[in-house]
Parts: C-alpha cells; sequence; structure tokens
C-alpha cells in the first residue's frame, strides 16, 4: 500500500536562529511537524490515498487505479458504500476528493463513497494512453480500444475493487470527461446495468462523424427500456468561434441533442439531468461540473 504522490514539492522554511539568542530559548523545542508536511523537498502527498497495480491480462499493460476511502470507512464492518470510478485520474482524481470533501464541510450533502481513479497505461503519456482506451471506433492506428478497455473495467478492476474494499456492487458511478464521457456513453449502449450512474462531462459526442448518434439509435431499436441516472454537463462557451475559447465542435449543440434524443424514447428506468454551464470552456469546466453531478447522483439525503 503505497500514497499517491501528484507530484508537488513542499519547500522547507529555514529560520537561522542569530547568535544572541539566550541558552534558554535555544533549549525550546521546534513546533510538531503537521500531518502531511514532510518538508526538505520531498513531493507532497495525498494522505489517506492507496496506489494499486492492477494488470490488463490481454493487453499486456500495467494500470493502476488511485483509492480514497470514505471518512467512515472501517468503523460499520458492515456497511458497503458506493464506488465512484473516474477516468483521467492524474487530473480528476485529487479534485473529486477535495470536492467530496468540502460539500460535506457544514451538513452532508453527498454520502460517503470510495473514489477510485483509472489512471493511464503505466509508460504511456496520458494523451495517447486516453485516445485509444477512451474511443469506440478506430479512425487511426492510435485510437478504437473503448471495447477493449471496457471489459478491462469488467473482468479486472471492479472485481479487484469489490474484491478488496466494502464496495456496494449495485451502487456503482461511472465519471468520464470529454473522450471519457465518450467512452461512459459507449458504456451506456453497451452494458448499462455495469454502472448505477454515470457523469457525463462535456462528452466528445463530434468524435469519429458522431458515431455515439449511431449506437444511442441502435440501441433503441433493440431494447424498451434504458436502467441509468444520468447527469451531462457541457460548457456555455464549448462552440466554435468563443474568441480565446479554441473549440472547433459545437458541443454544446451535440449535448443538447443526445439528452433530447434519450428524453424522446420514454425509457421507464431512465433518469437524465443535463445542465449548460455559463462562462466555462472544455478546459473549465470539470469541477464545476463533477460538484454538480455528486450533487445529483450521490446525494446524502
Amino acid at each position: 500500500m503505497r500514497l499517491f504522490s501528484i507530484g508537488l514539492s513542499l519547500v522547507s522554511l529555514c529560520l537561522t536562529a542569530c547568535s544572541e539568542t539566550p541558552a534558554a530559548a535555544q533549549s525550546v523545542p521546534p513546533p510538531p511537524v503537521q500531518v502531511g508536511q514532510r518538508g526538505d523537498g520531498a513531493p507532497y502527498e495525498i494522505l489517506g490515498s492507496e496506489v494499486w497495480d492492477v494488470p490488463d491480462p490481454v493487453s499486456g499493460r500495467l494500470y493502476q487505479v488511485f483509492v480514497q476511502l470514505p471518512p467512515s470507512y472501517g468503523s460499520d464492518p458492515d456497511r458497503h458504500y458506493p464506488v465512484l470510478y473516474v477516468t483521467d485520474a492524474d487530473y480528476a482524481f485529487p479534485i473529486i476528493r477535495q470536492i467530496a470533501r468540502r460539500v460535506n464541510l457544514n451538513d452532508p450533502m453527498v454520502v460517503e463513497f470510495i473514489l477510485v481513479g483509472l489512471s493511464y497505461a503505466v509508460g504511456e503519456g496520458g494523451a495517447r494512453s486516453r485516445a485509444r482506451d477512451y474511443t469506440p471506433v478506430r479512425i487511426n492506428d492510435r485510437t478504437g480500444g473503448g471495447e477493449a478497455y471496457q471489459t478491462y473495467l469488467k473482468t479486472q478492476v471492479l472485481p479487484f475493487i469489490e474484491g478488496r474494499f466494502s464496495a456496494d456492487p449495485e451502487r456503482r458511478i461511472f465519471m468520464g470527461h470529454s473522450y471519457g464521457g465518450l467512452l461512459g456513453a459507449q458504456i451506456l449502449f453497451s452494458e448499462p446495468e455495469l454502472f448505477d450512474g454515470y457523469l457525463l462531462g462535456s462528452p466528445s459526442f463530434w468524435f469519429a462523424d458522431q458515431v455515439m448518434f449511431q449506437r444511442e439509435a441502435d440501441y433503441a431499436r433493440t431494447h424498451a427500456d434504458l436502467p441509468a441516472r444520468i447527469y451531462m454537463y457541457i460548457g456555455e462557451y464549448e462552440v466554435p468561434g468563443v474568441e480565446r475559447r479554441r473549440n472547433i465542435y459545437d458541443m454544446v449543440g451535440d449535448n443538447a441533442r443526445f439528452a433530447a434524443r434519450l428524453q424522446s424514447r420514454n425509457y421507464q428506468s431512465l433518469s437524465l439531468s443535463h445542465e449548460i454551464l455559463n462562462d466555462e470552456d472544455h478546459l473549465t469546466v470539470a469541477p464545476r461540473g463533477i460538484t454538480k453531478g455528486l450533487l445529483a447522483l450521490l446525494p446524502a439525503s
């Protein structure tokens, strides 16, 4: 069990005692080091977090999962917690950890949950790993591994988490942003029961000539219901032409059309909410969307 390091160095403050300091003052012990402070250039660590190797036996790639247990974990041996699985863990894991803590500071707003970060393949950069693992079809030699990665999640990650921790298999939440949201939609239309809830942030529905709209239509032709709770968010500025926002796709329009399609099916077991978050773009919207998604899918009440 190892602590998860996010690579931020602490700067130690060197206090130099002057030569005129009385001997009595010199004998006073230094103040105790606060929990989490290591100093001397050691990396900052997220206390209480864990990193586990969970290899994929099919591809031979090594992946790691980051785990954060809730504050009450272990106090009741019979309690099982919902689990939030989030893609792009290098970015999203520390943010979600802090959001979940802060929204509950005054009164419980979000139910306690186990947070699991899905990291990239060891030895690969994030761009390469996510372009392969989070996309549903092959458009070049770097994409199209979404189905294989979904199988890895189902056969390796979920059993690992539920075999080691007090996790409730009936309350799994999937969260992904951008390509991660696209992966969530892929799972939704192939194995919707794999997760109880889906937090889809700024999903890249433009990918492969909007192939996910075809996946939605294919699902609707062969299914009378869609058992899932979905919260979707998109930033107001995720449209072409907004100065300095650098978006070339109408992701706001895609998001609205996707939600309208699902609502038109009248699935009895589907719960869907979606929002356009003002004054946000593709790179700024995630923390706010995550907060609202947690309140929607994991409310304390």
